[in-house]
C-alpha cells in the first residue's frame, strides 16, 4: 500500500449539458478552476454511442495487450459514476471515474475515459484535494498510468 495525507478544499456543483463528453468536460473545468486534484461523483444519463472500457482482452496477464475491450451503448441509459482526477506527469489533469449504466433490467459497468456522452443533463460533483502531490505516472511493469500518492 502506497498512501498520502490531503485536506478537503473547494466543492463544485457542475450540471452537464446534452452532448457533452463527461471526461473531457471535467478536465476542461479542472483546468479553468485550477483543480489539481479530486474526488468525482456523477449521476444522471448517458446517450446512445457512449463508449466505456470494459477491461483489457488479455486480463489475466500482468502487461495487458491491446485492444481494450469497449461496449457502446445503443440506447439512453441511467448511470452513476465515481472516480478521481489527478495530473499526469505533465501535469495535466486526467480523469479516471468507472460508471455504472443500466436500461431496463440490463446494466453494464466501464471506465468512462473513451467518452460517456451526457442526455439531456448529467450533475458531478467535485470534491477538491488539497496538499497533495499525487500524480499518475506510467507503471512499466504493467504499463499502466497509475496513481502514485
Amino acid at each position: 500500500m502506497k498512501y498520502s495525507e490531503a485536506s478537503m478544499g473547494r466543492v463544485f456543483v457542475i450540471r452537464l449539458e446534452q452532448g457533452e463528453v463527461l471526461h473531457t468536460a471535467i478536465e476542461d473545468f479542472a483546468r479553468e478552476k485550477s483543480v489539481n486534484a479530486a474526488a468525482v461523483i456523477s449521476l444522471g444519463a448517458a446517450d446512445r454511442g457512449t463508449r466505456l472500457v470494459t477491461g483489457p482482452e488479455e486480463g489475466d496477464v500482468l502487461k495487458p495487450g491491446m485492444p481494450l475491450l469497449s461496449n457502446v451503448l445503443d440506447a439512453v441509459h441511467e448511470s452513476s459514476g465515481v472516480g478521481t482526477l489527478f495530473p499526469n506527469g505533465e501535469g495535466e489533469p486526467v480523469l479516471h471515474l468507472h460508471i455504472a449504466c443500466g436500461r431496463d433490467r440490463s446494466a453494464t459497468l466501464g471506465c468512462a475515459r473513451n467518452g460517456v456522452v451526457v442526455w439531456q443533463y448529467m450533475e458531478v460533483i467535485v470534491l477538491e484535494i488539497v496538499g497533495t502531490d499525487a500524480r499518475r505516472l506510467l507503471d512499466k511493469t504493467t504499463g499502466f498510468t497509475l496513481l502514485n500518492p
